[in-house]
């Protein structure tokens, strides 16, 4: 049975048995015993499944990968340490030194920097185009070795929303798969392989867990690209791995392909594994993520409405506002609500926003969004600071961009510590 997205997020990923505990249990366990060499010489030439080691892969972890598949409607997912590892696995699957990525500009400062200056550094190119760019634009980045377009369904910190058709129609013209990372709206508001992205990404340390106990990242398969029909431009998937005895991940897992690959190789040699503490912790605010997105919604759209008809308010960007240049877009993609961040500038400019942040109150300032805490963050101070001008003008962020993280708090309580807050920048 196909049941709706809430009841996925507290039933889906672990179907306990007669006997078998009700809540998803923690195998806290770096090893697992077999009774024979055989049964363990099976499982590292992947001719069974099976467990044999946490750093690829942990029954805990397995389960809430599995309930966050069933939540984007995909066919396999792995956890990752954090979502910075989840966009650097789901690439690096797919590329190797010489080949070449289109990225939107307009992505979270760490990820720009990933994409733009360490996958430079191993041989990985990218061209950043504008995510509002026309579709001539986006096809006059490709180059003949493009292996992936990458985006953010909603821009961390900018709230740019992504065309997600125009996207996945140039990557498949040219062959290659969309992975779109959809944090901010998850896929309670937004699930982007109905609109042809190929893989999706979760920095799962918000919304996800939201509480800001356990940081993670997810990746997500949809299993619809066609890695045979492309051989020349994915020869890790489509031709025999030799540190596997030659196994062919394509032909020999089908729709399983890309995520059996990203656990086996990449995950095997890079280590960057979820704990199954942080698993369990994950799976706990799944089960209310449904509820918490419909709170954080219902805040953001109240608080951005009057924080644009305050007078001490130079601009506010929120999809779900009616003069938004995206909310026609938010409105096609995500037609049950966007997200809970809010960005904003204070008249007065980066001074007025200091005075403003350091005089809340309620509103933490933290290096964090997507939690049940309403917080608030500088990001050309902090999270893109290591971006020069230019680059941040390329993100959309201005140097009085504050980015207004809203929590499941009484929105009447969060506007009375905006006012204070305003009152003195």
């Amino acid at each position: 049975m196909d049941y709706k997205i809430a009841t996925k997020c507290v039933q889906a990923g672990y179907t306990p048995k007669n006997g078998e505990p009700r809540i998803l249990p923690i195998v806290q366990s770096t090893t697992y015993k077999y009774d024979s060499s055989e049964e363990m010489g099976d499982l590292f030439d992947l001719k069974a499944s099976g467990y044999f080691y946490t750093r690829l892969q942990n029954p805990t972890n397995d389960a809430v990968a599995a309930k966050i598949a069933a939540l984007e409607g995909g066919v396999a997912a792995m956890l990752t340490s954090s979502g910075q590892a989840a966009n650097f696995y789901a690439l690096f699957n797919l590329c190797s030194a010489g080949d070449h990525i289109v990225a939107s500009s307009a992505i979270y400062g760490g990820t720009f920097n990933l994409i733009g200056v360490t996958m430079k550094k191993m041989g990985i190119e990218a061209t950043f185009v504008d995510p509002r760019a026309t579709a001539e634009e986006l096809e006059a980045a490709f180059r003949p070795n493009t292996r992936a377009v990458f985006a953010e369904t909603i821009s961390n910190p900018s709230l740019v929303v992504l065309d997600i058709e125009k996207f996945a129609n140039a990557a498949h013209k040219h062959g290659v798969p969309l992975v779109v990372d959809n944090t901010f709206p998850t896929p309670v508001n937004c699930r982007p392989f109905e609109f042809g992205a190929d893989i999706v990404t979760h920095s799962t340390t918000k919304y996800m867990d939201g509480h800001a106990t356990a940081v993670g990242g997810a990746i997500v398969d949809s299993g619809n690209f066609d890695w045979l029909a492309h051989t020349d431009k994915f020869p890790g998937l489509t031709t025999p791995d030799e540190s596997y005895h030659g196994v062919n991940y394509a032909k020999d897992f089908g729709k399983a392909a890309f995520i059996t690959k990203a656990t086996a190789q990449i995950m095997r040699d890079l280590g960057s594994i979820q704990s199954p503490q942080n698993a369990f912790l994950l799976n706990l605010g799944l089960e209310t993520l449904a509820l918490r997105m419909k709170q954080h919604c219902a805040n953001a759209e109240k608080i951005s409405a009057w924080l644009a008809n305050d007078p001490r308010v130079s601009w506010v960007s929120y999809p779900a506002l009616p003069d938004s240049p995206d909310h026609e877009v938010a409105k096609k993609y995500m037609p049950n609500g966007t997200c809970g961040v809010i960005s904003f500038g204070v008249k007065g400019g980066r001074e007025a926003a200091t005075r403003f942040m350091d005089s809340l109150r309620l509103a933490a300032i933290v290096t964090h969004v997507a939690d049940a805490r309403t917080c608030v963050l500088h990001p050309a101070s902090t999270t893109h600071r290591q971006m020069n001008d230019e680059q941040l003008v390329a993100c959309g962020i201005s140097a009085d961009l504050i980015r207004l993280s809203i929590g499941i708090e009484d929105a009447d309580d969060i506007i009375a510590d905006l006012d204070q807050a305003l009152a003195k920048a």
